[in-house]
């Protein structure tokens, strides 16, 4: 007997996140293209307002690990779903890298990306400045696209909800065509929805959409509460791509809207061969599964998103301190407040969570602070929501003055010279903009690119888990450590590249990938050639990365507190300074290399 309740209480639209969201949340971004246009037609056809394609991590996947053009990636989507408006995520003025852009970069990127399939972009910014999304609001206008500004959701002493419809109301008098409410760590709870919901609805005539991520497990019933106050779009993942730090499954609100009452215009049918399509191609990723694909509810305590909790391990995991994650757990929040609670997403979720890390296995709090917090507290990426700890700024940026204007007014015109620094290797302005995103990983793409030599990471099944390159590896074995036995099957491992190889494996069961770089034990130097840190001249690094720029030479004389080299990880780069005085004997590392502690980079005669 159908329970369903016949009365009409108007549409409810669907956006499903599975090419975008879905996949970065679930499988570390991994999704290739390939996987992803066999089921278009099926996806064109089911009855989405739009769907999720692009944006977000997604550009830095397809260069970084796949080896794929993202520009390519959009067009051939473009061009597979011709009926269904495409949407990305942008970060303001951030576009999809991790600094500002100066404003003829952004309208450049948004220009392109309009141009190349993009219907609706939905711009956010990470401290919800509104001041750093009028540039990029006003490029999809220009390009008579769909402008969605977001209002980034989090819960701290200073987001209220007057706070929430203030900017609202400023992104309504800014030109957007609707607004989104973002919430990326699940923090969002049923009541505070409805209550969201219905004080937007008061104060904007904008369309409302709700973006909420499963981590705690209340996003399914967020969403019935939002729709039930007003809200008429909403994000959810196909089922086989749905839960954990994802979204609720697509079908499951399909059903419950309809049965409440609500026209839903999505196709049950498709939607079980869409999901069934993906259950299969998922297994072909099983090295990147989330060890957080289930609910979490401690993010309820540290606000900590699943993604940037699989982040903070594989740190820790490298550093061989993974027994301290619950320490870096319960520091986060302290350097979050310490920064004036800004939202915990890209970039700010990485600035807070990697100062975290180092603040653990440091030997005290901020003795070594990133560059990206040093520019966050001058202001340099935006207003931090509350105030931030006098004495922390003081040390990280000393008398230096605090930016009080829209950063990116103090950016010069970058496109002339980016095209210049381009010329060598960019055909295209497309190639620009990927040099403009991440200049060293761009670069090199493009570069393998013309010379042919592109190699995605090595894809493999649990019956093939032995090295690409012939080298033989046990797929499942047995090791004992302080009285504890664990079970490790190995279901994948990457090729040898610099000294190093990736391993994926099962700790009894749980998914984890680990990074294998031998030492030689005997002599004291691992395979690259560099001398183990002994004494106080051997300035080693705090945690594994890779060096961005060398600052001294050989013969050089340096102070305590001079900058010798920069290192960046997780995608933020911090200084590495001189801890004694004296001069520069050995340098052992040059720009590009990985290093990790316990090296001796660089080597001081004190």
């Amino acid at each position: 007997m159908s329970t369903q309740n016949t009365s009409t209480k108007g549409p409810v639209y669907f956006t499903d996140v599975v090419l975008r969201d879905g996949h970065q949340s679930l499988i570390a971004t991994r999704l290739r293209t390939e996987d992803m246009l066999p089921i278009c037609e099926k996806l064109d056809r089911a009855g989405y307002w739009s769907l999720e394609v692009w944006g977000g991590a997604t550009f830095d996947a397809c260069l970084r690990f796949l080896k794929e053009d993202p520009w390519e990636r959009l067009r051939q989507l473009h061009q597979a779903l011709p009926n269904t408006r495409l949407q990305m995520l942008l970060r303001g003025q951030n576009l999809l890298g991790y600094r500002h852009y100066a404003d003829d970069v952004v309208d450049a990127f948004i220009d392109k990306s309009a141009a190349n399939g993009i219907d609706v972009f939905r711009l956010f910014d990470a401290l919800n400045d509104e001041r750093n999304l009028i540039t990029a609001v006003n490029a999809v206008k220009r390009n008579q696209k769909h402008a969605q500004g977001t209002l980034c959701y989090t819960v701290s002493p200073v987001h209220t909800l007057d706070s929430f419809v203030e900017l609202a109301v400023k992104l309504e008098d800014m030109g957007c065509d609707s607004l989104a409410i973002k919430d990326m760590a699940g923090l969002l709870t049923p009541f505070s929805a409805e209550q969201l919901v219905s004080r937007l609805k008061e104060r904007v005539d904008l369309p409302l959409f709700l973006h909420s991520h499963s981590t705690s497990g209340m996003s399914a019933m967020c969403q019935l509460k939002a729709v039930e106050a007003g809200c008429q779009h909403i994000d959810t993942a196909i089922s086989s791509f749905a839960g954990g730090t994802s979204h609720p499954p697509t079908e499951t609100m399909v059903v419950a809207l309809r049965e409440a009452g609500y026209e839903v215009g999505l196709d049950m049918a498709l939607l079980k061969e869409i999901t069934d399509y993906f259950k299969e191609v998922r297994k072909k990723y099983h090295q990147y599964e989330s060890a957080y694909s289930g609910v979490d509810t401690d993010v309820l305590l540290s606000q900590v998103p699943g993604g940037m909790m699989s982040n903070l391990a594989n740190q820790l995991k490298e550093q061989g301190a993974l027994e301290r994650i619950n320490e870096v757990f319960a520091e986060i929040p302290k350097v979050r407040k310490d920064l004036g609670y800004p939202p915990l997403v890209t970039p700010t979720s990485q600035i807070v969570g990697t100062q975290a890390v180092l603040n653990v296995v440091t030997s005290e709090r901020y003795k070594s602070i990133t560059n990206e917090v040093k520019r966050y507290l001058q202001g340099g990426y935006g207003r931090a929501p509350g105030n931030v700890d006098a004495a922390l700024c003081k040390q990280a940026i000393g008398n230096e003055s605090v930016i009080e204007v829209r950063p990116a007014d103090l950016i010069k015109d970058e496109m002339v010279s980016l095209r210049k620094d381009a010329a060598g290797f960019a055909k295209n302005e497309e190639d620009v903009l990927i040099y403009a995103m991440f200049p060293d990983i761009g670069q090199t793409y493009l570069e393998q690119r013309e010379a042919g030599t592109l190699v995605p990471e090595v894809l493999q099944a649990v019956d093939q888990a032995t090295a690409s390159d012939a080298t033989p590896l046990a797929t499942e074995f047995n090791i004992s450590l302080h009285g504890e036995t664990y079970n490790i099957q190995l279901t994948g491992a990457g090729p040898h590249e610099q000294s190093q190889r990736h391993l994926y494996l099962t700790v009894d069961g749980i998914p984890e990938e680990v990074l294998l770089q031998p030492l030689n034990e005997y002599t004291g130097q691992n395979q690259s050639g560099r001398p183990a840190s002994r004494g106080p001249g051997d300035i080693s690094t705090s945690m594994p990365g890779n060096v961005v720029e060398v600052m001294v030479n050989e013969g050089d004389q340096v102070a305590i507190g001079d900058t010798l080299f920069i290192i960046e990880a997780m995608k933020m780069e911090t200084e590495i300074k001189a801890q004694v005085a004296g001069r520069v004997a050995n340098i052992h590392i040059k720009k590009g290399d990985r290093v990790t502690p316990g090296e001796a980079l660089i080597q001081i005669e004190i």
